[in-house]
């Protein structure tokens, strides 16, 4: 019985190598799925201390103003009184009668020329900078300028990204995260307290050893048992541990191979180098044009569109006209061709992705793709765009089915079937020719 005690000893540094390495295995997994995790933006709250006209409109009014003024107006005004190309609008309706700027921002050019003193003043004091015409209805002048009063632009942070977005959210990555950071606290406990179980079954032994030396008549064989000392050669000449250390390599061969093998073809973190040094930091974060503003067709098309030069020029006539890289854009104007931007965000031919059908349609938000574009100076791709990702998003984003009649019959038979929420795979969103046709 004693010689079985005390050959516990030679076996926990065995029990204590295997532990450590599996625990340090799955505590580095787990942070590194942590690290992985997107930094995301808090939606901006509602705006305090809005006027009294502002806050007595209507909100549907006030969503279509912002919308307007967003996609058409903030790429060279700002809502308060900041000066961008042109002036801050922040009590622009104190500064003119609503007929002037229903006039104005239809067509402004046509009210300087017609000699109106209030039109040529602004004209010549913003560098005689044309303002495009806008097609607007006079409701959606008076929606825009409602939503300048509200005083909801204001108040904004720079950092929010188009029309109120929250940065970067994927599906379930905040549960990840908070799931991710308990699982390796656990881990850390685990190994201290295998740490502390060893040490004190090798103090276990060594007093019991003691004990047996000083108090016991031991036989030949037990004191051999008790007395033998600890012999480094015997853990590699074991076959068990040889095995174990051969196991231990193909295991992390094959998941090196396996991780290479499953990574052909996905591009995420690309981040090359565009012929201008274009920063969406400064132009989607800090001054807050909209995505729609450059990439025009992005809720109307397929694809989103890649900006021209005629685009760029709308500000950069006026705006640092010296810079370097402005320059690049009047030398490609001036020989008529295109800026040749570098495509980051690549999908195979066999898979078909409509951009409109997401953004207009399904109201994602340019961040839950494109991570938080808002924040790049320069852009990269944020997320994987595998087919597994692309599924999960269908198989946990519900599908807004409030006043489309279209969806009636088939949330009763979701509902009768099933418990979970109307997804877009409850919708078909999950079948090959979805995507694949």
């Amino acid at each position: 019985m004693i010689s079985c005690i005390l050959k516990t000893k030679h076996n926990i540094f065995f029990a204590f190598l295997l532990s450590f390495i599996v625990s340090f295995g799955a505590f580095a997994q787990g942070a590194s799925e942590q690290a992985e995790v997107a930094t995301r933006g808090v939606e901006p709250g509602a705006t305090e201390g809005a006027s009294e006209a502002g806050a007595a409109a209507d909100p549907a009014v006030l969503d279509a103003g912002e919308a307007l003024f967003k996609n058409n107006c903030a790429a060279c005004h700002s809502a308060g009184s900041d000066v961008v190309v042109g002036p801050g609008l922040q009590g622009v309706t104190e500064r003119h009668d609503e007929a002037w700027l229903l006039r104005w921002i239809k067509n402004s050019q046509s009210l300087v020329q017609s000699g109106d003193a209030e039109a040529v003043a602004v004209y010549n004091e913003y560098n005689k900078q044309a303002m495009p015409s806008f097609a607007f209805s006079d409701d959606e002048v008076k929606s825009i300028l409602a939503f300048i009063e509200s005083g909801q632009g204001v108040a904004q942070a720079p950092a929010a990204g188009p029309e109120g977005a929250v940065a970067g959210e994927n599906v379930g990555q905040d549960a990840v995260g908070a799931v991710g950071g308990y699982l390796d606290i656990i881990l850390v406990v685990l190994i201290i307290v295998l740490i502390v179980l060893v040490v004190t079954l090798l103090l276990i032994s060594s007093v019991l050893k003691n004990y047996l030396n000083k108090n016991r008549q031991l036989d030949a064989y037990d004191a051999e048992i008790v007395n033998q000392r600890f012999d480094l050669s015997k853990i590699y000449k074991s076959k068990a541990v040889r095995t174990l250390v051969v196991l231990i390599f193909v295991v992390v061969l094959l998941d090196l191979s396996l991780d290479k093998v499953m990574g052909v073809g996905i591009q995420q973190g690309y981040q090359p180098r565009q012929p201008i040094a274009f920063s969406h930091k400064i132009h989607a974060g800090d001054n807050q044009i909209n995505c729609n503003y450059c990439h025009t067709t992005v809720y109307k098309s397929r694809s989103a569109s890649i900006p021209s030069a005629n685009i760029c020029m709308n500000c950069h006539s006026q705006i640092k006209t010296e810079s370097p890289e402005i320059q690049k854009i009047y030398r490609a104007v001036e020989r008529n061709r295109p800026i040749e931007w570098v495509r980051i965000h690549n999908l195979p031919d066999l898979a078909y992705f409509n951009h409109s059908q997401h953004t207009q349609v399904g109201g994602i938000e340019c961040q839950t793709c494109h991570g938080p574009i808002q924040e790049m100076d320069v852009v990269y791709q944020y997320s994987p765009l595998t087919m597994g990702w692309c599924i999960n998003c269908h198989r946990e984003t519900p599908l807004n089915t409030e006043g489309n009649a279209y969806y009636d019959n088939l949330v009763k038979l979701h509902e009768a079937s099933s418990k979970g929420a109307f997804t877009v795979a409850s919708n078909g969103g999950t079948e090959c020719s979805k995507c694949h046709y």
